[in-house]
């Protein structure tokens, strides 16, 4: 295996998209047009361009808008949006199937690290994956990952309300990791890997999290992931075959959620 230009002592399979040259990681700049060393990353013009605009984020920066929206009507409307958004066994069953997606754009009121944190999280990780896999595949893993924590949320929680991004947030990191090792980037070396070890450390260690919605969640991105990268990329089918699966791995979180919950 080559060696970065760079650093001769780290191999890696990923090469600049420009000179060709073999990157590490810490070598690698994330452009429009690919990965570049730091040569050609600085070198080139920035132009503004109808292919650019398409490649920024705009969906993460939609999801973080509508979060941060929700959670000012919270604070506005003294906690009411919680009581209708709010995912439980009991309001599952009693028809209130809605709440397995809205409980993903709550936050505790009374408590902005919860939303800081789940955003800045959803900023960082949507900047490196929207961009690099489109705004559709990133949708479909972002909305599995939430459907999957909220399923995961209510098998480990038989009674109380579960609400936050957290679960869609733990997908999007399994989801980077699959993507990342796809592509020939060690996510131990980018630092995800270490980032996702901690925030699994919080999960188990500190009370009150769920447990649930996190694994739920980090299952579900995950296995999305694999779906559209992994199995997609190995098995010549059209692109619509692995989308149509990650979609169908969404019914399922909704179907085991309403099974669990003892819905009629």
């Amino acid at each position: 295996m080559p060696t970065c230009y760079r650093h001769y002592d780290r191999e890696t399979g990923v090469a600049c998209s420009n000179c060709e040259r073999p990157i590490c990681p810490d070598c690698m700049t994330t452009t429009p047009v690919g990965m570049r060393c730091p040569e050609c990353a600085r070198d080139r013009t920035q132009v503004r361009s109808l292919q650019s605009l398409e490649r920024r984020p705009t969906l993460t920066y939609a999801l973080i808008g509508v979060n941060v929206v929700v959670a000012i009507g919270v604070f506005l409307g003294g906690g009411l949006l919680i009581g209708y958004g709010a995912v439980s066994r009991e309001t599952v069953a009693s028809g209130e199937v809605w709440r397995i997606l809205t409980a993903g754009f709550l936050h505790v009121p009374g408590n902005p690290l919860h939303l800081l944190f789940n955003m800045f999280a959803l900023y960082i990780l949507g900047g490196l994956l929207e961009p690099a896999i489109g705004r559709l595949r990133f949708a479909l893993i972002y909305f599995v990952s939430l459907l999957a924590g909220s399923f995961g949320a209510l098998v480990l929680q038989p009674t109380g309300f579960t609400i936050g991004a957290s679960g869609a947030v733990f997908g999007m990191m399994s989801a980077a990791i699959v993507v990342m090792r796809n592509r020939g980037i060690s996510p131990m070396e980018s630092g995800l890997g270490v980032w996702l070890g901690l925030n699994l450390a919080i999960t188990f260690l500190i009370p009150g999290i769920s447990i649930g919605g996190h694994i739920g969640g980090l299952v579900g991105g995950g296995l999305a992931a694999l779906l559209l990268f992994e199995i997609g990329d190995r098995v010549r089918v059209p692109a619509v075959v692995p989308a149509a699966a990650v979609a169908a791995l969404g019914a399922l979180a909704v179907a085991g959620s309403l099974a669990i919950s003892g819905a009629s």
